[in-house]
């Protein structure tokens, strides 16, 4: 049902952005993008929401099961690295975010509400099918206790997940330092507190699966974290920094260009890092055979 309802509600997203594409080919488009730029950023979604479409199903159906893994994989980390952390930011935006924005009639309502029903319904159905369909298809990495793993070192992807938590937990309450444009608004603040939370969910979890600490800890806790963690640090930054780099559409980074381009460099690093953590413990577990996977 999860997944249905992921493949759903991303459908309302796609529909919205073909209708952009082509009202975009008749020449409407916003005044501050250019026609190319505005088909190319709608076109570039509508292969982005149309996957998400189909994942949710390969995640809802039985033949998901037998797809090969690397794809499976990719695909639900950077979906749901993108939408999952984005549960708590749109719960708290619902009631403090509001008033926030200028451009709200921009749109019909009709957009607005499918566009909102698309990110949250594919993040919820992300959140709740894309664990259940990992455990079902790699048990061995998701059952038993953090103490049933081989020690191991706490490398780069705990200690960057840490320093990036810090540094957006202190800009989400209000530190300037490293930031260009000093009034920034609800939204940006609650995104960088999102993200803050999420790095260090990434740093908790690596340190888990490194140490072997709580011992009684569930395996599947870390495992499922560390997943969603490192899609998010990977798949947002490497969304922003060819946002910093090209301007699309005039955007700026609040923060200053070299400090937004050393930010989600070292962001993408950890991102891969960590995800690389995850499989590798997969591997090993598997490797060992301490689960029968029957």
């Amino acid at each position: 049902m999860a997944g249905y309802g992921a493949a759903l509600s991303m459908g309302l997203y796609l529909v919205v952005k073909v209708v952009w594409v082509i009202a975009a080919l008749f020449g409407h488009a916003p005044d501050d993008f250019g026609s190319a730029d505005w088909i190319l950023l709608n076109a570039t979604t509508v292969v982005m929401s149309g996957t998400g479409v189909a994942l949710g199903l390969a995640l809802a159906q039985r033949w998901g099961l037998r797809l090969p893994a690397a794809p499976v994989l990719f695909f639900s980390w950077i979906g749901a690295g993108f939408l999952v952390p984005l549960i708590p930011f749109m719960l708290i935006g619902a009631f403090v975010g509001g008033d926030d924005g200028g451009d709200s009639t921009s749109a019909p309502s009709w957009e607005t509400v499918f566009i909102t029903i698309g990110f949250a319904g594919m993040a919820v159905g992300l959140a709740v099918a894309l664990p259940i369909y990992l455990r079902q298809r790699w048990p061995q990495a998701f059952l038993g206790r953090v103490g049933d793993l081989v020690r191991t070192g706490t490398t780069l992807p705990a200690l960057g997940a840490g320093l990036l938590g810090v540094l957006w937990l202190y800009w989400a309450f209000g530190g300037t330092l490293g930031i260009a444009h000093r009034e920034v608004d609800v939204t940006g603040r609650l995104l960088c507190a999102s993200s803050g939370m999420w790095a260090l969910i990434g740093l908790a979890s690596a340190c888990a699966l490194a140490t072997r600490r709580p011992v009684r800890l569930s395996l599947w806790i870390p495992m499922s974290l560390a997943f969603g963690a490192s899609g998010s640090l990977f798949a947002w930054s490497a969304w922003k920094l060819p946002m910093t780099l090209l301007h699309p559409g005039g955007f700026t980074a609040v923060e200053y260009t070299p400090v937004a381009i050393v930010e989600h460099l070292l962001a993408i690093t950890v991102g891969l890092t960590l995800m690389k953590v995850v499989l590798q413990t997969a591997r090993r577990l598997g490797d060992e055979g301490r689960v029968d996977p029957g």
